[in-house]
């Protein structure tokens, strides 16, 4: 299956940000904790330039937690601030507006011995759909201002939101790209739920879940379904949960849809456990 979806608002969105920059002083890039390269959109890079950034590990609730130790550590390499957080909960919300004032304390300064009173810091909040934006903003501002949900291209435009008196942010539109030069990557978006399902086949993706956990999460698979072996193949592993989940259709077959739609569902829910699909410099 190869996966591309970038419907017209995001070009459309593109062109906006490229826009609104100039009047931004920082950029916060939330990036899912499961799959932070994955879920890094490349064209950001081009867009936001030289502009101060401040990464935010969003759904860290549901990652792996010693990887997501690695990402930080990543980032910093990268000479980026990351902040592991979770826009539902609230934790570690706490730390952007301190994070993202220390990015600015020197043009803030600057701005004081100029004899100028540094005004409230403007951010512009990037991220891919489905990343958790609409939430972030919500936790922030103590009040339901952007448009939520748990499918990917809610959010459509932009406004400005006040978080206190020390920050105002911008929201967007989430933006995926044009064209995902690996596979791999699209699959990793796909399992997470940063595409729409309406484009997508469960049961790939499901193959792909299964597959990877096989190899690298493999109690987990055994706990969650009941098995007490693990098959060989992708295919036979979904046949194994769809039996034991009561998949069946006439004549004792597997339903074979029905099983992947569960363990995509699964997987999305926190049932099988914290995970991270990708490690750093596994990309590179």
């Amino acid at each position: 299956m190869i996966i591309q979806w970038f419907p017209g608002h995001m070009a459309k969105a593109r062109r906006q940000i490229t826009e609104k920059l100039s009047l931004i002083d920082i950029v916060i890039e939330l990036l899912d904790a499961r799959i932070p390269l994955s879920s890094r959109n490349p064209m950001i890079d081009e867009i936001v330039n030289q502009k101060p950034r401040l990464v935010l590990l969003n759904k860290s609730d549901l990652a792996d937690q010693s990887i997501v130790k690695e990402w930080i550590q990543y980032f910093h390499d990268q000479g980026l601030t990351a902040i592991p957080i979770n826009s539902i909960s609230g934790k570690g919300l706490q730390n952007i507006i301190k994070e993202a004032e220390a990015l600015m304390v020197e043009k803030r300064e600057a701005l004081m011995k100029k004899g100028v009173k540094p005004r409230a810091l403007r951010a512009m909040i990037l991220g891919i759909p489905n990343v958790g934006k609409s939430s972030l903003i919500n936790r922030l501002a103590g009040k339901s201002i952007a448009v939520t949900g748990d499918r990917p291209g809610v959010t459509k435009g932009q406004q400005w939101i006040k978080v206190g008196q020390s920050l105002e942010l911008l929201d967007t539109p989430g933006i995926l790209w044009p064209k995902f030069e690996d596979q791999e990557v699209g699959y990793r978006l796909a399992a997470t739920g940063a595409i729409k399902d309406q484009i997508l086949h469960f049961d790939d993706i499901a193959i792909f879940i299964v597959k990877f956990f096989k190899e690298h999460y493999p109690e987990r698979l055994k706990e969650r379904y009941k098995l007490t072996e693990i098959a060989t193949h992708p295919v036979e592993i979904i046949e194994q949960i769809g039996r034991k989940r009561g998949c069946l259709v006439s004549g004792g077959q597997i339903d074979f849809d029905k099983a992947s739609e569960i363990i995509v569902r699964e997987l999305r829910s926190g049932k099988l456990g914290p995970f991270c699909l990708e490690k750093p410099y596994q990309l590179d």
